[in-house]
């Protein structure tokens, strides 16, 4: 994921090196320290197993701690960082045989999701006691992870990093015979709250017929929602671009006048951190409206770094944003805090050296 990468290349103190699966991406994500550990032939069948039959969650066999254990060895190792929580539950034999430190990072599903069934719930239990150290993107994930009996004193915060070059603050103009133009960025699931995004645009539309809006991502979702927009007869107002680069991405972002990003929680219980492509829009300056969920107050003071509504309400959404077209001192005033809350609190340069500090202080 980009915000991993970004955060692994932005470490100067340390020499970091990645264990994956595979390798993917290349020209996307170059990084040359990589060393491949695959999942075994068999793997689809331990998943069913573990999963369709004992609604459990899998955890690595003798011969993948072997092949693991032996990479680190190889590199002298002093410290595993392991991404996302499901991840390091599949990884606790190693966690429990390595004789160095662990530290997970939990950033949003992987707190949330199964947690109400029992054998789940009681695998993360014994994957946080094993662990040195846990790091959360939010206070709000900071609560979800104690409320699986962490130890408070074992949680620390690590905030996104958003690299501040890449987003440069850019004054956006009010637009002409109302032709706003909205943006929402991210993968097209259920917990990005796109539905009610869609639904607000109709509202808008009816008091600003020229205003465009372009949905950039790509997801399971991307069928539903170009219905939805045909259903709600705003399908000739709405661009899906589905996958894109950042370099388009950050086109779009200084082309619009607001991003919107409605989060809710999913039904399986998916909740954000602190979306990262809600922090590119305000380091660029583009208002963001989004929702009272998950992490996102801790980066949005409604009415003042951005606007929040409540989940899942499409018409508090579009009373909003009519109501803001028509107020430029506000939007402006909102575009200048909410690109000060990011160049405070998640630059990358500052995250990444944080990070490193507490790899330090970890390996003594």
């Amino acid at each position: 994921m980009l915000h991993i990468y970004r955060q692994i290349g932005a470490l100067e103190r340390v020499f970091p090196f990645v264990i994956a699966q595979k390798r993917e991406n290349t020209s996307r994500f170059p990084f040359d320290k990589i060393d491949i550990v695959p999942r075994p032939a068999l793997h689809f069948l331990r998943r069913f197993w573990f999963r369709q039959l004992r609604d459990k969650p899998w955890q690595i066999w003798p011969r993948e701690l072997c092949a693991l254990t032996n990479a680190l060895k190889k590199r002298n190792a002093r410290l595993l960082h392991i991404y996302f929580g499901q991840i390091a539950v599949h990884l606790f034999p190693l966690i429990r045989a390595w004789e160095n430190p662990s530290i997970v990072s939990f950033h949003g599903a992987d707190v949330t999701v199964d947690m109400n069934k029992p054998a789940y719930r009681e695998a993360a239990r014994e994957m946080l006691q094993a662990v040195k150290l846990v790091l959360v993107r939010s206070e709000s994930l900071r609560r979800a992870v104690a409320d699986l009996s962490c130890d408070p004193e074992k949680i620390d915060i690590q905030r996104t990093g958003i690299p501040l070059e890449e987003f440069p603050f850019r004054e956006r103009s009010l637009p002409k015979n109302g032709e706003w133009r909205f943006v929402q960025a991210g993968r097209l699931i259920e917990k990005k709250g796109l539905p009610v995004t869609l639904r607000a645009f109709a509202v808008f539309l009816g008091k600003y017929p020229n205003a465009t809006l372009t949905i950039a991502g790509e997801g399971p979702m991307r069928d539903e929602l170009q219905m939805l927009a045909r259903e709600l007869n705003v399908d000739a107002r709405v661009s899906f671009t589905g996958f894109i680069s950042q370099q388009q991405l950050r086109d779009i972002y200084y082309r619009s006048h607001i991003s919107l990003h409605p989060s809710q929680t999913g039904r399986d219980g998916n909740q954000e951190g602190i979306p990262n492509s809600m922090l590119e829009a305000m380091a660029s300056g583009l208002p963001v409206f989004a929702t009272q969920h998950g992490g996102i107050p801790e980066a949005i003071e409604n009415g003042l770094s951005g606007l929040l509504v409540p989940e899942r309400d499409h018409e508090a959404l579009a009373r909003a944003l009519l109501n803001t077209a028509e107020d430029p001192g506000l939007l402006s005033q909102i575009a200048h805090s909410g690109a000060e809350v990011v160049r405070k609190n998640f630059d990358l340069r500052a995250q990444a050296q944080r990070l490193e500090e507490i790899y330090l202080r970890m390996i003594g």
